[in-house]
């Protein structure tokens, strides 16, 4: 396989992640952004952990959709994440997810 076959592959893999994240966003309560990952769910909780010193966050949240090209199954019951890095949490309201028709 070419690099430019792979690129092709991985641009056609992004453009299936994105409709299928359209397709599903209207379902999910919450946006949750980790360092790593980016994940629609229905619950969250956070919560910030310290041991020896440093903190970190324990993320749990259910009913899950994972962004991620390379998961086979990306819809999770539950989910948990930790992490040294920052995590974002917002609540979709109605208007927010809305996209333009395809």
């Amino acid at each position: 396989m070419s690099a430019e076959d792979l690129e092709r592959y991985e641009n056609e893999m992004e453009l299936s992640l994105y409709r299928e994240y359209r397709d599903v966003v209207s379902i999910f309560k919450y946006v949750v952004e980790t360092d790593r990952r980016l994940y629609l769910c229905n619950a969250v909780d956070v919560k910030v952990r310290s041991e020896s010193g440093d903190a970190y966050f324990e993320v749990t949240m259910a009913d899950a959709w994972v962004w991620d090209i390379y998961r086979p199954a990306r819809f999770a019951k539950n989910v948990k994440v930790l992490t040294f890095k920052d995590v974002n949490v917002e609540e979709l309201q109605d208007s927010d997810v809305k996209l333009p028709p395809s």
